[in-house]
């Protein structure tokens, strides 16, 4: 009995510690305080600056940055994902376990270092940084991601389905488009998004990958905010709608995947 109090506790104060911070902001985000902590009254005014053009030039062109490199990111990985993923699973033996290990190596490592050795590589190359530097930065880490999504759904595929396909006449470019790619089409959908959300979450690679052209995004605004003495009362409201599209995202994934389920 105390072992079940216990495990139930260290639950729910894990997930406390976690949501915490973000109910705060959510909370926060209906009033006008510059400062967060002082609450001055309920109003909608800074819901209303963010649809109403009431942001300043740069936190706006911040945010464009970052939908559109979380777009553009999430897009090639989960492309470049799908391929690798398929190349890895019809890999056999020995092959396939480096492989994998060698793709799960990008998942452990510390952003802070992919971000520093990306900038000596770019720096190296002689590329000018800038977005489409941060864009294949995205793209180097976001794609592990993408092939661990995928995989599990190739392992659920029957073992000799593309051969099936080829001995019923199908071409291999119809048999990968209209056999492999319906039954793993849940993985990569799963694969995008969490590209996205890892892309427009991204703080340390984008830091070091951006060079010194003047492109923001989000997470590096708020930083340089945060070192002014403060932060723009605006992003209250802006974090708030980021996460709770990303809430109806996942919420609508998990519907279709217990229907699917049941089907």
């Amino acid at each position: 009995m105390m072992k079940k109090f216990f495990a139930q506790a260290y639950v729910w104060i894990l997930l406390i510690i976690l949501y915490a911070p973000i109910l705060i902001i959510a909370i926060y985000s209906f009033t006008e305080a510059k400062v967060l902590g002082n609450w001055t009254g309920f109003s909608f005014n800074l819901y209303r600056n963010v649809f109403s053009g009431g942001l300043n030039n740069s936190l706006v062109r911040a945010i464009e940055n970052t939908l559109s490199i979380g777009l553009i990111s999430a897009f090639l990985s989960t492309i470049l994902g799908t391929i690798s993923a398929i190349g890895i699973h019809n890999l056999r033996g020995r092959k396939r376990k480096v492989m994998t290990f060698l793709n799960d190596i990008p998942m452990l490592n510390p952003d802070i270092i992919t971000g520093i050795s990306l900038f000596v590589l770019f720096v190296a190359l002689g590329i000018s940084q800038g977005y489409m530097t941060v864009v294949l930065a995205h793209v180097s880490f976001c794609t592990p991601y993408v092939i661990l999504s995928i995989m599990p759904k190739l392992r659920q595929l029957p073992a000799n389905i593309y051969e099936a396909a080829l001995d019923l006449g199908a071409s291999p470019s119809q048999a990968m488009r209209k056999v492999i790619v319906p039954q793993i089409r849940p993985g990569m959908i799963s694969g995008f998004i969490l590209a996205f959300t890892l892309s427009i979450d991204d703080f340390a690679v984008t830091l070091f990958t951006k060079g010194n052209g003047g492109l923001e995004t989000l997470s590096t605004y708020i930083y340089a905010d945060a070192r002014k003495g403060g932060l723009t009362p605006e992003i209250r409201p802006i974090m708030t709608l980021i996460f709770i599209a990303v809430l109806i995202l996942l919420i609508i994934i998990n519907f279709r995947s217990i229907k699917s389920t049941k089907k």
